[in-house]
């Protein structure tokens, strides 16, 4: 990695799967197999903040979805303690920046959906006591919280206890990510939510029409509350033809949606699924979308962590300005975590 700005800009990924791939190793391999696979990827990229979700695969839920939960927050925990010296867990704003200054990769752990907690909204006090600080209510299906954007038609809000989450995300002082949510929820959130909140990983639906994106309403409502739209990767969501999916492409979407919600609330949400893919045995990952896109259909480069200097590459050579890329590439999650998790 040669790029200077990318190097000294702090590089913010929201939304990195890797912790299906480590976890799906025996527990005494997890720590290793973390420093072997996925920590070189991450240093060649340049991330210096990683936000990793807990996704839980079909064949865990519903009935070993807790347990799938616990084990991959555990082993979150074992990837820290089995590489101090090169990254850290972090529960505040203020661990991320010790964390930063010392060098090392500060770690977040989130929640995509919950279906280990399922209604149980007072499991949301443990997770957050185990180090959770980020968490979805749905994915693409219904939960006992929300429905998610693939039932977009039910034109459903929150529950009654997806609303009891929401508030008590906020009295914990977690984020609320509204990535995967349907349109009605996402409205019900922005109506309800008196802190901030994020997406962590979605596209703009203005240029590709698609019940993963976010519209122009959704993206100036996220950044009217404070929050952060961290721009998905997945080829598949930024266009419908795979000669569109390109790096170009996603930069058009990067920038509409700085445009749109303003310099200050864009940020990066990859979510490197053929990276993650390749590191796991079928059955797996069976319903990532209900519509057949290909999983593994990724940007030339950007299969992984690494290709992400091309990110800050591309938005420089369209004219940005360094200190606007520099926001885009991490410093706006940087900030939005610092401020949140105080």
């Amino acid at each position: 990695m040669t790029l200077p700005l990318h190097r000294r800009a702090v590089v913010a990924d929201t939304h990195n799967d890797l912790l299906m791939a480590v976890a799906a190793r025996p527990p005494q391999q997890w720590a290793s197999f973390f420093r072997r696979r996925w920590l070189p990827q991450l240093v060649e990229g340049g991330v210096d903040l990683q936000i990793l979700p807990v996704f839980i695969d079909d064949q865990y839920r519903p009935e070993g979805a807790l347990r799938q939960t616990l084990r991959m927050i555990e082993c979150a925990h074992v990837i820290a303690e089995g590489n101090p010296d090169t990254v850290r867990l972090c529960l505040d704003g203020s661990a991320i920046d010790a964390a930063l200054a010392e060098g090392k990769i500060a770690l977040v752990l989130a929640l995509e959906s919950m279906p280990g907690l399922d209604e149980s909204v007072e499991l949301i006090s443990t997770v957050h006591r185990l180090g959770v600080r980020v968490a979805s209510i749905a994915h693409f299906g219904r939960t006992p919280l929300a429905d998610g954007s693939a039932e977009d038609a039910t034109g459903s809000g929150l529950t009654s206890r997806g609303v009891a989450a929401l508030s008590e995300m906020e009295r914990l002082g977690m984020v609320f990510d509204v990535s995967h949510l349907g349109a009605s929820g996402v409205a019900h959130v922005l109506e309800l939510a008196t802190k901030p909140v994020m997406a962590t990983h979605s596209a703009a639906r203005a240029l590709r029409d698609h019940h993963r994106n976010l519209t122009d309403d959704q993206l100036r409502g996220v950044a009217a509350t404070g929050g952060v739209v961290c721009v998905n990767f997945f080829a598949p969501f930024l266009a419908e033809r795979r000669e569109d999916m390109t790096l170009d492409r996603l930069l058009d979407h990067i920038e509409h949606v700085a445009q749109v919600a303003g310099i200050d609330h864009v940020g990066l949400g990859p979510d490197f699924i053929r990276e993650v893919m390749d590191d796991l045995t079928p059955p797996c990952c069976e319903d990532l979308d209900p519509e057949d896109l290909d999983p593994k259909a990724s940007i030339p480069g950007l299969e992984g962590p690494t290709g992400l200097p091309m990110v800050t590459e591309g938005l420089l050579a369209r004219g940005l300005p360094e200190k606007d890329v520099t926001k885009i590439i991490g410093g706006n999650v940087h900030r939005f975590l610092g401020e949140r998790l105080a």
